[in-house]
């Protein structure tokens, strides 16, 4: 372990959704104070008047507090439910026979479905009714109609959701609510946009495809999900694609079965450490905190597993959305993330891979540099967000303060492993102008060691050539 004295910067970042039970100014603020470094907003849920509002108050509380965070946009994307049941409820029993149709009307067995399914599955594949609790097997598809039966008791309720594990979906990843929320998104200040159910890279260059043709500089969120995508060549190719990747872990778990999802959250961490990509673990990491004000042992340990492993980021969903302890939550999970990270030494699962370019061996050598001579932290000038993300990959103890004139840049970097943003003005030392304000205002007790790392040609993208080292009192 290392033995320098650093400020308390949180090297694993918070990600929170926003819902009804943080639906106000005041409630984003305290969240920002809590220690959130991105805001999540769910478009499976709510309306863009709602979120017009939301993203005000975001970047509102960012300036007030001087703080870049991150807007997540998540899509809802082939979110597959059923539609109306009649009283809301039906009890299934196993072997019966179950008719799930497009668009129809709810009449005994025939089951209504949001999502043309005759199109895509086949005889034998499985569908899970209800995120799980009902298990059943296609037995024919007739027309428009697909024939499954029960192979267990239990019941079902209106607009629950359909996973099909062994469906292929061939690209159609997108729908028309997806496009219809990204163009939303485009006119507004987002920072990530999130793809649901990826299964292919393919699906990845769709949507950047569709952003570049928008103009959009959002940052693509590849969400794993889907059987398809944990196919270990497809995954690292997902994980090249994306700029970030997030283990959904709750339809992951339904999908492939939970047994598998710890194993596929390691390496998917170990990817994105390897590819310089950001990492998000998602889903129930503190659900208990939904309607109580402290986690379980299980739930901390969970947190504390994902910092020892160097995840760049921990996502709350239902905690800081509906939960009674959005912000006790928050605090918790910054609680146990400083108190891994000052005493337990983090482990990557991966070392970056070794590419010819001068990037990549000077943020490799800030690292190492930064270690031996006791540095209080690396200062990355960065015009892309490309240098802070390649020092992050090698996982330094120390932080990284990332000196950007792009205001999308900063935000995106609020995500980023053992980073802190700032927004200054290009020029030939804004990162040593910077270092000098820090040192003012009490970051940094003197006299401080920095590494610098930067380019001989000030906001000019893949220029980073330089490393200097600068002892400030």
């Amino acid at each position: 372990m290392d033995t320098v004295s650093t400020p308390k910067f949180k090297r694993v970042k918070i990600l929170a959704t926003v819902g009804p039970a943080t639906n106000s100014y005041e409630m984003i603020e305290g969240m920002l104070k809590a220690g959130v470094n991105g805001f999540r907003l769910n478009f499976s849920h709510g309306s863009n008047a709602d979120r017009d509002e939301q993203i005000q108050w975001i970047r509102q509380a960012s300036k007030k507090y001087n703080k870049p965070v991150a807007i997540y946009q998540d899509l809802q994307g082939p979110k597959i439910r059923l539609g109306e049941i009649d009283g809301n409820h039906m009890d299934v029993h196993e072997g019966d026979e179950l008719r799930l149709v497009y668009g129809a009307k709810h009449d005994g067995k025939i089951l209504p479905t949001q999502y043309d399914l005759s199109t895509k599955v086949k005889p034998g594949e499985r569908i899970y009714i209800f995120d799980g609790k009902i298990k059943t097997t296609v037995t024919a598809v007739e027309g428009d109609t697909v024939v499954v039966r029960a192979e267990n008791d239990g019941f079902i309720m209106s607009r629950k959701g359909l996973n099909l594990p062994d469906t292929d979906f061939g690209g159609d990843v997108l729908t028309e609510k997806d496009y219809q929320d990204i163009d939303y998104g485009v006119n507004q200040d987002i920072d990530f946009v999130g793809l649901s159910f990826v299964h292919r890279a393919t699906d990845i260059e769709i949507l950047r495809g569709y952003l570049a043709e928008k103009g959009s500089d959002a940052q693509i969120v590849a969400k794993i999900e889907t059987r398809t995508a944990i196919e270990p060549d497809e995954l690292e190719k997902i994980v090249h694609a994306s700029d970030a990747v997030m283990v959904a872990r709750g339809d992951l778990a339904v999908e492939v079965g939970a047994e598998l999802v710890p194993v596929v959250q390691r390496r998917i961490i170990g990817l994105c450490q390897r590819h310089a990509k950001i990492s998000i673990v998602a889903t129930q990491m503190m659900s208990s905190m939904v309607d109580n004000p402290e986690p379980t042992r299980a739930e901390v340990s969970d947190v504390s597993n994902a910092v020892i492993v160097g995840a760049d980021c921990v996502m709350l969903s239902d905690e800081t959305a509906v939960g009674k302890y959005p912000l006790e939550t928050i605090r918790s999970m910054k609680r146990v993330i400083m108190h891994t990270q000052e005493h337990a030494p983090v482990r990557p699962l991966d070392l970056p891979e070794k590419k010819a370019s001068q990037t990549d061996g000077i943020c490799a050598a800030a690292k190492n540099l930064a270690t031996q001579l006791d540095a209080q932290a690396i200062i990355a000038e960065t015009k892309s967000g490309a240098t802070a993300m390649r020092i992050a990959a090698h996982r330094p103890s120390r932080p990284i303060v990332s000196v950007t004139s792009t205001p999308r840049v900063a935000q995106q970097l609020a995500l980023l492993y053992a980073n802190k943003s700032f927004l200054r003005p290009d020029g030939e030392k804004a990162g040593l102008e910077l270092a000098k304000e820090l040192m003012k205002e009490g970051f940094f007790a003197s006299p401080a060691t920095f590494v610098l790392v930067s380019g001989r040609q000030p906001g000019l993208m893949g220029a980073t050539d330089t490393i200097r080292v600068r002892v400030l009192e």
